[in-house]
């Protein structure tokens, strides 16, 4: 025993500093090399390599089962939309359930003293005004000319102003749709002004529709009539429903998809799904989500979580996360999470407003579809739907977050949609007011193995470049720790030694 002892002293002492840089060294370097590896399989792979390594071969040799591995009921849907997705990653949308600039934002201003509205929203609604109320045959009719350019006028005023010059020259529907958006204080005026723009709109719609094979010009006036009474017969509908007369505003949406079912531009579906929901009538939403919860189909948060919350529905009232856990999900309490999965990949900034974590503004006039815009239009409409349904609030809170784990990383791989965009981040910030904060994609955080890893090098870094500028006094706290770390083994050593005979001892030794 006390020949190694001073075996080992004696090694310690024929140790010179040129040791000690050149350990700290190259356990640095290993480190680091470590460090790197990890990171570039981190970014390629999504997982870490020695987690991988002790997860799919060191588990199963100490007995340990895999359970994270993710199901893949629905990818087979997944693909099918990747492969249909043609439309630019960050395409900004019209919101379909947009507010009434005079009577709501207008208000909200004056409340408030904010802006609900960037310039980068209105300059969108001014081209989608001009797209569907103006055509090149305008500078036939004088009071459409002036239209035109007021669509085109910045200042809300000066678009007042026009509208009301060209209601003195005739009747004109697009300006009665400007002051009932803009003019109009509250929700029944404006409801009055969209009626005058719906009798005028119907006599040019029958006009223009006679004419509209006699040449390019009349098919440019009738496509502009179509849009113009489309919009105003829309509008009216969320007047009823705004004013409480949710069973109108259901029929007419309805009489107004069958008459024009091609116009799936304005999205009235997602109208008429908020009204039915209002209403309780979850038969007749299971029916409109059947036909347009496609996989053909540009999605949406409305259609996603409105069929999350249906399922939802069936199972949330008697859910508990406790019971669940013991017994294990039925089938259709995983059908109800599969689908709030669905949902918040597809948006995953919808469960902070749902669940009140995270406050809520006022809709903007365009939305980027995933995006956080989307979620705060959604959320202000349908946050009432989700509360009425007992248990679906909770249901959620319970699981959304397995979302994240189920998800392939990086972030822009898809698991059941199409790959989440990049942009959405820049997009939003243009869309929301500057007093919002805007809500970023959660990210998923470091394996621990690389941010061990990470410290380790970071560690033997500095101790190697404390070892080369101070190499006696680090030789002394090397020394130091190694006897420091042996001391334990040395005391029970000793103890062992007491206690058995020092015959037995010596033979041992000898072994």
């Amino acid at each position: 025993m006390f020949g190694t002892e001073s075996s080992l002293s004696m090694f310690l002492n024929t140790l010179t500093p040129k040791f000690y840089v050149a350990l700290t060294g190259t356990s640095s370097l290993i480190s680091g090399l470590i460090l790197i590896f990890e990171w570039w399989y981190f970014r390629k792979y999504g997982t870490s390599f020695i987690e991988q390594v002790s997860v799919s071969h060191l588990r199963p040799l100490l007995g340990g089962v895999d359970t994270s591995s993710p199901s893949n009921t629905s990818a087979s849907n997944g693909d099918a939309d990747s492969s249909r997705q043609s439309v630019s990653e960050c395409k900004v949308w019209r919101n379909p359930l947009n507010l009434f600039r005079g009577a709501e934002y207008n208000r909200y201003t004056w409340v408030t003293g904010r802006e609900p509205l960037t310039y980068y929203d209105m300059n969108l609604s001014a081209q989608d005004h001009q797209t569907f109320f103006t055509c090149d045959s305008d500078h036939l009719r004088p009071a459409d000319a002036i239209m035109q350019k007021a669509w085109r006028e910045r200042n809300p005023q000066a678009r007042i102003t026009a509208a009301h010059e060209a209601l003195d020259l005739e009747e004109c529907a697009t300006a009665y749709v400007l002051l009932a958006e803009e003019e109009a204080t509250t929700i029944v005026e404006a409801e009055k002004l969209f009626k005058q723009a719906l009798k005028v709109g119907e006599i040019c719609y029958r006009r223009s529709q006679q004419l509209q094979h006699h040449g390019a010009q009349y098919e440019a006036q009738h496509r502009r009539d179509t849009n113009v009474l489309v919009y105003i017969k829309r509008r009216l509908a969320m007047c009823s429903r705004k004013l409480g007369r949710t069973r109108e505003a259901v029929k007419m949406m309805r009489d107004l998809m069958k008459e024009f079912p091609l116009l799936s531009m304005f999205n009235i579906h997602e109208n008429l799904l908020e009204s039915l929901l209002e209403l309780q009538n979850y038969a007749d939403v299971q029916a409109v989500l059947a036909k347009y919860d496609d996989i053909s189909l540009p999605k949406s948060a409305t259609i996603c979580y409105t069929a999350a919350l249906l399922k939802a529905r069936a199972v949330s009232d008697k859910f508990s996360p406790e019971a669940a856990s013991r017994r294990g999900l039925s089938t259709a309490e995983m059908n109800a999470v599969e689908a709030i999965h669905r949902a918040v990949e597809f948006n995953p900034h919808v469960p902070k407003y749902l669940l009140e974590m995270k406050s809520l503004i006022l809709p903007p006039e365009h939305i980027l579809k995933r995006g956080d815009s989307e979620a705060i239009a959604y959320t202000f409409f349908h946050l009432q739907h989700w509360k009425r349904v007992e248990g679906a609030l909770n249901l959620l809170h319970c699981t959304w977050e397995g979302t994240f784990r189920m998800i392939p990383y990086p972030l822009e791989k898809g698991h059941l949609f199409y790959p989440y965009p990049v942009c959405t981040e820049t997009a939003d910030r243009e869309l929301l007011p500057m007093f919002h904060e805007v809500s970023v994609y959660p990210k998923k955080e470091l394996p621990f193995f690389i941010l061990f890893t990470a410290g380790l090098c970071s560690f033997t870094a500095m101790l190697a470049l404390l070892t080369h500028q101070f190499p006696e006094l680090m030789g002394v706290f090397a020394k130091a720790f190694l006897s420091t770390l042996f001391a334990p083994l040395n005391f029970i050593m000793e103890k062992v030694e007491s206690i058995l005979p020092s015959s037995l001892w010596h033979q041992l030794t000898r072994i």
